[in-house]
């Protein structure tokens, strides 16, 4: 069977998305200057990896990004890794995302914070740029000076944004975590980068309980030596601010600061804007530096161009100051866009709340995770038929595989009448390297297309492309968002072994994929934790597709057990609430695994257990339980975990299986 008879049709491009959205006018402003024609996507796609320096500069024209000296050339040295982008170039990251904070559009609404312990906040771009001005005037006459580091503890929300860009029209370097993070998780963060200034807030609330942590956060403070200033943010209006010698209120800073513009100070396009950190559950965390030039063109061609999102837009992406969809949404503002904040519980007060939002708000742009949509679809939610969705055009999905299932769902129940943008990359480029496009078809259960100006293949273990199939996961050629360095990493080792050690000169992203023959894509799961039984390999979401659209489950992961030179599929199950595992349930289980996927899918052996483990951005752990499942002694960094107390609950039931090596 073709992939084109498995992946049906469920959204297709009308004429008006084909001409009238912005990807659909770039190609036309295109073929105008005589560049094309381009009979379709694919063929603009490959002109823009062809003509790489020409389509990038292209995409800051069209996109109309700013600089204060406009490069000498698009790409000075081109190798991977050390490419150099916009040499010659001087450029401010927040004067690119305030450039329509002026005239009329300064009264337009910039963000509307929603939570769950304050009032709903609007602030108009108007505002928002004042109130960036008076920030960076408060933390500048603290000594806060171009290149240092300014650290958020912050929620998602109002403040965040004001706090980044205040840090970025000085040349400081923005880099965030979530308040819900364990003391040991963010100064494995922020300890590595020594901050010289830190917004954060007294706590947090969320699923109906609030979360005060201002003595933690007390501590935090007196652990990092670097810091010169600390501001203090009110998310519980009812609880005293963080306390210390050094700690000025929120309200404090901006009237000390007031009436003072952004400064907007020019910076080489290489340097550094943002700092974010891999999961850290292997060790302490990889701080990876993003360039300022690099991280603006890549996140106006997928937001723009991709997204098709602009002045009169609005966009609502769930996320947590963690997370670097956190930073993507932040991009935005590039737009003129309307940036709808939501911090809290997404299922709180219950599951509807954010579909409600969507209503109440009027968002043309949703975007959440894939475990909430499976979650959406479990609970039978029926948003498309209780709610006006007049306006939503776009819904983007990440951080793991969607599940065809929820292609489904989502073109019945869920939001049938919009594109469905299943996006992957991550936070190593900090955005994307296949995605959603405007001008093609959406096709059950794959992603639609590699991004412009990405030269993404899957290559097999010779380092070639397979002329079918799956395989890695890798970029040919350089991407404006691959990261500058690795804070502390001076001569680029560990840099180089984490993307270019695989296939030199080439990234390796570390996904097991499959591009289809029509140009979509499909991925399989990490490959880190493909599975091995005779020698064939299976990647994780394979079984994921297969048990987690049954209704008795709730919840799964799936390792390889290692054992006399083979490898045993395990299968860990959460079962749906009132459930156990039964049986029955097993049978039906390995039916549809041998069924959906093959024989060599079934497990050996299916485990229950009352939780999986996550991130705290909402990935599965699959390595830490297969590490604990094959007798590793590396410990695993338990900050990084968002329910550590699965694993303990895994290694008790695997002693009770007697599935840990003696």
């Amino acid at each position: 069977m073709s992939n084109t008879e498995q992946s049906p049709v469920v959204w297709a491009p009308t004429e008006s998305n084909l001409t009238e959205s912005r990807m659909g006018q770039f190609k036309t402003w295109l073929e105008q200057q005589g560049i094309g024609p381009f009979a379709d996507y694919h063929g603009l796609h490959q002109w823009s990896i062809t003509e790489l320096d020409t389509f990038w500069q292209k995409v800051w024209d069209y996109c109309g990004l700013v600089s204060a000296i406009p490069a000498d050339k698009v790409l000075g040295k081109r190798s991977m890794p050390g490419t150099e982008w916009f040499p010659g170039m001087k450029l401010n990251f927040a004067a690119n995302l305030l450039r329509l904070a002026e005239g009329d559009h300064a009264d337009k609404e910039a963000v509307v914070a929603y939570c769950e312990t304050r009032p709903v906040l609007r602030k108009t771009y108007g505002e928002l740029k004042a109130d960036a001005g008076a920030l960076e005037v408060f933390l500048h006459s603290q000594g806060v000076q171009k290149g240092d580091r300014v650290a958020g503890v912050v929620t998602n929300g109002y403040e965040a944004l004001v706090g980044m860009l205040a840090a970025t029209s000085m040349g400081a370097i923005w880099s965030s975590a979530s308040p819900d993070f364990g003391m040991g998780a963010i100064n494995d963060r922020f300890g590595q980068i020594e901050p010289s200034a830190l917004i954060v807030v007294n706590g947090y609330g969320y699923g109906g309980k609030v979360f005060p942590r201002q003595n933690d956060f007390a501590g935090l403070i007196e652990s990092l030596p670097s810091l010169k200033v600390v501001v203090s943010v009110q998310q519980l209006p009812g609880e005293a601010p963080v306390p210390g010698e050094r700690v000025t209120t929120w309200e404090q800073a901006l009237e000390a600061g007031k009436g003072q513009a952004p400064s907007y100070t020019p910076v080489d396009p290489d340097h550094p804007v943002y700092i974010l950190y891999s999961s850290g559950t292997t060790g302490k965390p990889k701080c990876i530096v993003h360039g300022t030039a690099g991280l603006l063109v890549n996140h106006a061609k997928e937001l723009i161009l991709h997204g098709d999102l602009g002045p009169e837009d609005c966009f609502l992406y769930f996320t947590t100051c963690g997370w670097m969809m956190w930073n993507w949404q932040a991009s935005a503002l590039m737009t003129g866009a309307a940036v709808i904040t939501v911090d809290g519980s997404p299922g709180y007060p219950d599951l509807n709340f954010l579909w409600d939002t969507v209503a109440r708000e009027k968002v043309t742009h949703f975007g959440t995770s894939a475990r909430f949509i499976a979650g959406c679809r479990k609970a039978e939610l029926i948003p498309a038929k209780t709610l006006d969705q007049s306006h939503l055009r776009m819904v983007f999905s990440t951080g793991s595989p969607l599940l065809p299932e929820d292609y489904d769902w989502m073109y019945t129940e869920g939001a049938p009448k919009a594109l469905l943008g299943s996006i992957a990359g991550g936070t190593d480029i900090c955005g994307c390297f296949v995605g959603s496009t405007p001008l093609l078809p959406v096709r059950r259960g794959e992603i639609q297309c590699r991004l412009l100006g990405v030269d993404a293949v899957a290559y097999g273990n010779d380092g070639e492309p397979v002329k079918q199939g799956r395989g890695e996961l890798v970029c040919r050629q350089p991407l404006p968002s691959m990261p500058v360095s690795f804070w502390q990493d001076p001569d680029n080792e560990r840099y180089q072994d984490a993307y270019f050690n695989t296939f030199p000169g080439v990234w390796a992203h570390g996904d097991f994929i499959e591009f289809t023959e029509h140009g979509g894509a499909i991925i399989y799961g990490r490959s880190d934790a493909t599975l091995n039984p005779g020698g064939v390999r299976i990647g994780t979401a394979e079984i994921y597709r297969q048990v987690e659209t049954i209704a008795e489950v709730k919840d799964s992961l799936v390792v390889g057990r290692q054992i006399d030179g083979d490898v045993e599929v395990v299968l860990f199950i959460v079962p749906a609430a009132g459930q156990t595992v039964t049986r029955d349930l097993i049978n039906t289980m390995k039916t549809r695994i041998r069924q959906g996927a093959s024989p060599r899918h079934v497990p050996k052996h299916i485990v229950e257990v009352p939780d999986i483990p996550y991130t705290r951005s909402g990935k599965k752990v699959e390595l830490a339980v297969a590490r604990l499942i094959n007798g590793s002694t590396k410990a695993d960094n338990r900050d990084a975990l968002g329910n550590p107390e699965a694993l303990d609950q895994i290694r008790e039931r695997l002693i009770a299986e007697d599935l840990l090596p003696g």
